[in-house]
């Protein structure tokens, strides 16, 4: 079978890394992230087209930073650096990295030679993102500047012979303007890439490797009904079958009716006919939690009773050797895998206890970002209300609720934000926000009721706008249905007096609470 075009991404750190893979993959090119310590003669077998070298947090220039074997250079494989990558390339070949005298953060304009291949068709001067604090100052022989600002004379150069180019900027992130179409204009241009990957070659490669590594075994697989898991359960169920059994539990932190809902599409009588088993665990939950306040605390407790049911869910099933989670690429980078810095941990990722009853875990759609995750959804022929489902973290309310976690504040929660999904959802506004939700704060607050004084507790409603979930903003909604959902929660649930909108983005923000 003749192999698929790739375009090998090498990993230095940075937590953009995995976005410019799906960049890539966005211009109909496979990519996939390897780390930069995988060697010359791994990366001549593994044939790719063109090699990009990712940004970092380190400095080249210091002995214990990530580097690379100068030979990577000879291969003849065309080379894209960003950021990091751009300062690794200027190093290695004999360039000088410093110290920049004045670091640029942000959205930077960038003065670009349109006649540099990387450059076709791009503004003269296009708005780039820029996140460095060292610089090329003296570029290495064969190079040309093809870019520069004010305090960055080396925003850009090139290499056209050995086909070599690098920006110190990041063209992966949306911010930059025209970023797309530089790295369209690698893929395609530099490294003569035809375009030959789709969403259903994904899907039809998963399967085979789910197969291969699964052989015979028995696998379990997490199931919570949002999008994630719900893929990751469809895909393994076309993978393996009968070997599947899925298991939903119900650990009292799901939106208003969830759990029914959940068992109504994927339980007996729904159309997928999954071996399916609802845990109501609700009360352990509970228990397990009382008390706690601190935010890891109550990821990493949520986790572990995750898991804890899941080993015990196993040994009634019978030997299990497989555990299979709806973990995406957001999650894995946000929890400071590798290099990266830990933003926060997830229960699926950085929150599994140390010891398993498990040969391995599966987590099929690692690599994937949101609206990858939706797109393989409908290629496997899930329908579009479960595939366009609001994403709902593993531990649920959980980190919706600010402080320690009670019944009460779940029926609070659980309510307030039933209401500001259906007013968007009347309102038209539904696809409008990628993301919307209500939380609980533990601020409570003086009001006034008909004759009566209350003391009672502040919800916030947050919705935003993004495309990857790795950056986004806040939804800018109507006035109009923000003082309607304000008017209804004040009304109708019990315990709240007062709601706030949240205009952070993220960042500085994260999409959820804590």
């Amino acid at each position: 079978m003749k192999m698929r075009e790739m375009i090998m991404v090498l990993d230095f750190g940075g937590q953009y890394n995995q976005l410019i893979a799906r960049r890539v993959r966005d211009e109909g090119v496979y990519a996939e992230v390897y780390s930069y310590e995988i060697g010359v003669e791994k990366i001549r077998e593994l044939d790719p087209k063109g090699i990009i070298f990712t940004g970092g947090p380190n400095s080249v220039y210091l002995e214990e930073s990530p580097h690379i074997d100068k030979a990577v250079f000879d291969l003849g494989i065309p080379i894209l650096g960003i950021c990091y990558g751009t300062q690794l390339i200027a190093y290695t070949l004999g360039g000088k990295v410093e110290t920049a005298p004045t670091s640029e953060y942000g959205k930077t304009d960038v003065n670009v030679d349109t006649g540099d291949i990387l450059f076709r068709g791009v503004r003269p001067v296009t708005t780039t993102w820029m996140s460095h604090t060292d610089y090329v100052s003296s570029i290495p022989e064969g190079f040309r500047i093809t870019g520069s600002t004010p305090v960055c004379p080396v925003a850009a150069m090139s290499d056209p012979e050995r086909k070599i180019y690098a920006v110190q900027f990041h063209p992966e992130v949306q911010h930059c303007r025209e970023g797309n179409k530089m790295l369209h204009n690698f893929v395609y241009d530099v490294c003569g890439c035809t375009g030959d990957w789709k969403m259903n070659s994904f899907v039809d490669d998963s399967i085979r490797a789910i197969r291969e590594k699964v052989g015979s075994g028995r696998v379990l697989c997490a199931l919570s009904g949002g999008v994630d898991s719900s893929v990751a359960a469809t895909l393994m169920a076309k993978a393996v079958g009968e070997q599947l059994t899925c298991v939903f539990v119900d650990h009292g932190l799901l939106r208003k009716n969830e759990g029914d809902e959940v068992e109504a599409v994927f339980g007996p009588a729904g159309p997928y006919k999954l071996n399916f088993i609802r845990v109501n665990a609700q009360e352990e939950f509970y228990e397990k939690l009382a008390g706690i306040e601190e935010p890891e605390q109550k990821r990493k407790v949520i986790g572990e009773e995750f898991i804890r049911i899941f080993e015990r869910e196993a040994k009634k099933i019978g030997k299990v050797d497989f555990l299979v989670q709806g973990t995406i690429y957001p999650d894995v980078i946000e929890s400071g895998l590798g290099k990266s810095a830990v933003i926060k941990s997830h229960h699926n990722v950085g929150g599994l206890p140390e010891h398993v009853d498990f040969k391995d875990i599966i987590e099929p759609l690692r690599m994937l970002f949101k609206d990858e995750v939706r797109r393989a959804g409908l290629e496997l022929g899930l329908p579009e209300h479960l595939v366009y489902r609001q994403p709902f973290p593993g531990p649920g309310l959980g980190i919706r609720i600010i402080g320690e976690i009670t019944a009460e504040k779940v029926r609070m929660v659980q309510e307030a934000d039933h209401i500001f999904r259906e007013e968007l959802g009347i309102a038209r506004l539904d696809r409008f926000a990628n993301q919307y939700f209500a939380a609980l704060t533990n601020m409570r607050s003086v009001g006034v009721m008909g004759d009566f004084r209350t003391y009672d507790y502040a919800c916030v409603l947050r919705a935003v706008v993004t495309d990857d979930f790795m950056t986004a903003e806040a939804a800018d909604l109507p006035y109009s249905v923000l003082q309607r959902v304000m008017t209804r929660i004040v009304n109708e649930v019990r315990g709240i007096n007062r709601v706030f909108y949240d205009l952070t983005s993220k960042p500085p923000g994260t999409i959820e609470f804590e």
